[in-house]
């Protein structure tokens, strides 16, 4: 029952979308007659807490963009208490509380954080999302762009190890094993057994994609 888009406010399909080189690192682009937007999303190797990065850059041209934000707690039941503070919004349901930080404008809007903006060429308006739990202190700030650089400089070196790929299947096979990789919790090493738990088949359907 939640979730966070940005896009063009006009709306449309994505034109393209890839991952840098052998990272996590995802890049989407729309293109429109008025202009090029590109929005790159990653999550940084966790430090005290886990962080959810996007950047939004002008290519070419101006575009009219629009975040929302909706967020839910336990499945959906759980609305949290936000407040605005300036470039930062924060939300806290019991135990969790999230924080997003941006230089664009926030507006709480039917239960919802709504940012609407304008990029140009050259422009990158960074939003970043922190969770932590709501009885500690808040984490540090996250600069968005050392942490991009960071991250795929991390996933570049860790593609690197351990015997090399090679052949036809290269690609796929590397892809793969970053897959496993971001689904490993590293201080036990066990692999998350179902990445997909509760996404319908079919929206209010019986079947779930669920591989547990």
């Amino acid at each position: 029952a939640g979730h966070w888009t940005i896009a063009p406010a006009a709306g449309g399909v994505c034109t393209t979308r890839r991952y840098i080189e052998d990272t996590l690192v995802l890049e989407t682009e729309w293109r429109s007659r008025e202009g090029t937007v590109r929005v790159t999303d990653f999550m940084p190797p966790r430090g005290h807490a886990p962080d959810v990065v996007r950047i939004v850059e002008g290519i070419h041209g101006t575009v009219a963009m629009r975040s929302q934000l909706r967020l839910r707690f336990d499945y959906g039941r759980v609305l949290p208490w936000v407040r605005h503070h300036g470039d930062r919004m924060e939300a806290i349901a019991g135990p969790d509380r999230v924080r997003l930080r941006t230089p664009a404008p926030l507006q709480g809007r039917d239960l919802a954080t709504v940012s609407e903006f304008t990029v140009r060429a050259g422009e990158r308006v960074p939003f970043v999302l922190t969770w932590n739990p709501s009885h500690e202190p808040p984490p540090k700030p996250v600069d968005a762009e050392h942490a991009l650089t960071d991250t795929v400089t991390f996933w570049k070196h860790w593609a690197q190890r351990g015997t090399p790929v090679h052949g036809p299947y290269r690609d796929a096979i590397t892809r793969s094993l970053l897959t496993l990789k971001a689904l490993t919790y590293q201080p036990t090493g066990g692999i998350v057994a179902a990445a997909t738990t509760s996404l319908p088949e079919q929206i209010g359907g019986p079947r779930n994609w669920d591989y547990r």
